[in-house]
């Protein structure tokens, strides 16, 4: 059998894809943003149970260890914040395993930027602003939906007080699952695949719809306050374009004690689903502990918005190489 050794993108796509960072890369020069670098691996890794963190064994000058191929460059660039870099950006490279698909590659390309002073509404602008640059032929209004609103709108149901038992049902039945699929899935796996199933398809389509105050659950790495009614919820954003989940934004999370809980219950809702844990990044949470100034960050996934530019059906056709051809 041959070996498929050439690129999965054509020449000129590369030669546009090259073209399209090469904008990026001016308007955060534009606007004083710095550009750096940062480490693929590093010594934690992403404890989200939607995650799956790739890990690799490594002789050091203290001895062999496990470092983590990062999911996203958050954690280091975190640490410049805290640092006193001021804004920052990165083109980095990511790794998720098993995210294979046609908007999926397991390596994969993130542009991630932070905005130490701004407020959420700040950086979703800007990112708005981006985007429409970097695609002026998707130039649209930019609409804003609370995730709550969505639920009640597309599915009748409210993602907060609806029963868990309910969400199962109704997540398998737009699924397409058997009865009972589902059983063993918490709150926030079903309002997951609700949201890729039934709601994103409908987002972004002749505008950049921007979905905000996910429930408190779902924060990550992110702040939380209280909505207009009352409810907690992330302070985060996210915004699609043609069904298509561009970027993930958050007012960032500053307390370092908070987000050392946070990891501690990803890890126990990981023993109690059965994966396995993940090491928690203590040099993230010792530079939040010296102190990160207030601060929004988002990260974009720029092959699906090369992809989307280009008018390309899979993931693989705007890269040099996607994960099985590597």
């Amino acid at each position: 059998m041959a070996i498929e050794w050439r690129p999965n993108a054509q020449i000129e796509t590369l030669r546009e894809r090259a073209r399209l960072l090469s904008k990026v890369r001016a308007f955060f020069s534009q606007r004083d943003v710095l550009e750096v670098e940062t480490p693929v691996l590093g010594q934690g890794g992403s404890t989200d149970v939607h995650l799956v963190s790739l890990a690799t064994q490594a002789r050091t000058d203290k001895g062999q260890r496990r470092l983590w191929l990062q999911t996203s460059p958050e954690f280091h660039m975190k640490r410049l914040v805290a640092a006193g870099s001021g804004p920052i950006f990165q083109l980095a490279r990511s790794f998720r395993d098993g995210e294979v698909g046609s908007r999926h590659n397991i390596e994969f390309t993130m542009l991630e930027w932070y905005r130490p002073g701004f407020s959420l509404g700040e950086l979703i602008d800007e990112t708005a602003t981006l985007v429409a640059t970097l695609l002026p032929a998707f130039a649209g209004p930019v609409v804003h939906y609370r995730y709550r609103e969505l639920f009640h709108t597309c599915l009748a149901v409210d993602p907060f007080t609806t029963s868990l038992d309910k969400l199962r049902a109704l997540a398998a039945e737009r699924g397409r699952m058997p009865t009972g699929a589902l059983v063993n899935e918490g709150r926030d796996t079903c309002l997951d695949l609700l949201m890729s199933m039934v709601i994103e398809p409908t987002l972004g389509q002749n505008e950049l719809s921007v979905v905000t105050d996910y429930p408190a659950s779902q924060a990550a790495l992110a702040r939380r306050h209280q909505d207009v009614d009352g409810e907690w919820v992330a302070s985060r954003f996210e915004l699609y374009l043609s069904g298509i989940e561009l970027a993930n934004g958050y007012h960032e999370l500053t307390d370092a004690t908070e987000q050392r809980t946070r990891f501690s219950d990803d890890n126990a809702e990981r023993r109690r689903l059965g994966l396995p844990e993940v090491d928690v990044d203590e040099r993230l949470l010792a530079a939040l502990e010296h102190g990160m100034p207030e601060c929004a960050g988002v990260a974009l996934g720029i092959d699906r918005l090369i992809q989307l530019a280009l008018g390309k059906a899979r993931l693989e056709d705007v890269l040099t190489f996607s994960t099985p051809n590597c």
